[in-house]
């Protein structure tokens, strides 16, 4: 069972910025395979909505509200995604969700995970 966890939320003044990371993890150590890896996030009383998207090659994709403001990457090796959130806006208020594609044996289907959520927070 792959796990996800989030950390680096907060709360920011507009205009600032908070790097989020997610770190995945699977109860025997090992996973097998991660594919397309990302941020989504939700605000009280909406949907949940894609933020950005990055395949385990590197392409990278963006919802139109935050491009030129925010940077996703990722390090394979730890397996790790990370969310840079620059020049903030009190709209960027949210939990923000990291999501995973992910096989955690060889024989395991490919499933989507998701992390518990953290929350940012913008506001003077």
């Amino acid at each position: 069972q792959v796990q996800l966890v989030e950390s680096g939320g907060g709360l920011v003044q507009p205009g600032g910025s908070l790097r989020l990371s997610c770190a995945a993890s699977e109860t025997s150590g090992v996973i097998f395979r991660i594919d397309l890896m990302g941020w989504y996030r939700q605000a009280p009383g909406n949907e949940r909505e894609l933020v950005a998207t990055i395949t385990k090659g590197g392409t990278t994709n963006y919802a139109d509200f935050v491009k030129g403001r925010f940077t996703i990457s990722r390090d394979n090796a730890k397996s790790t995604v990370y969310l840079q959130m620059n020049s903030l806006k009190s709209d960027d208020t949210a939990v923000y969700y990291c999501n995973a594609n992910a096989k955690s044996t060889v024989l395991s289907p490919l499933r989507s995970y998701w992390g518990q959520g953290t929350q940012v927070t913008v506001s003077s």
